[in-house]
C-alpha cells in the first residue's frame, strides 16, 4: 500500500474578489479542492489543487495527473514483497465513492462479521 488518497475542500482565505463566485461551493465561502496521497507515516507525497466547480473526489480524480499513466495502461513497474508474497501493483486506500479500480482498496461502510469489523477498524487507525 503506497498511501491513502482523499480530497477535501480547503478554505481559500485570500481568494481574489473577482474569482470568489467561481470558487464558492456548498459552504458559501471560497474553497479550493485538494487531492492528497499520504503514506502510513503521514508523509504527503502527492498534492493536487483542483480548478473551480469541482465538487467531489471523482471530478478531481478525472483531472489529476497521478493516475493518468494507470488509465493509459502505462503504470510504472513496482515490485515489493509482503509476507513472502510478491506484488507488482500500487494500492491505495480510498473512500467508497472512488471507482472500482484494481489499484483502490475501499473501506467497508457497514462491515458484517468479526473479521470485516476488525479490518475496518484497523484501516481507520
Amino acid at each position: 500500500m503506497l498511501g491513502s488518497i482523499d480530497c477535501m475542500h480547503w478554505k481559500w482565505k485570500n481568494c481574489p474578489a473577482a474569482w470568489k463566485c467561481q470558487y464558492c461551493g456548498h459552504i458559501h465561502e471560497p474553497t479550493i479542492i485538494l487531492e492528497a496521497i499520504a503514506s502510513y507515516d503521514l508523509w504527503i507525497w502527492h498534492a493536487f489543487f483542483e480548478l473551480p466547480r469541482s465538487n467531489n473526489d471523482i471530478n478531481v480524480l478525472e483531472r489529476s495527473h497521478i493516475f493518468s499513466d494507470l488509465a493509459e495502461g502505462c503504470d510504472p513497474v513496482v515490485h515489493y514483497s509482503i509476507n513472502g508474497h510478491d506484488y507488482t501493483m500500487r494500492y491505495y486506500f480510498t473512500d467508497v465513492i472512488y471507482p472500482k479500480w484494481a489499484t483502490f482498496e475501499k473501506t467497508i461502510p457497514a462491515p458484517q462479521g468479526q473479521k470485516r469489523k476488525l479490518f475496518a477498524v484497523a484501516r481507520d487507525v
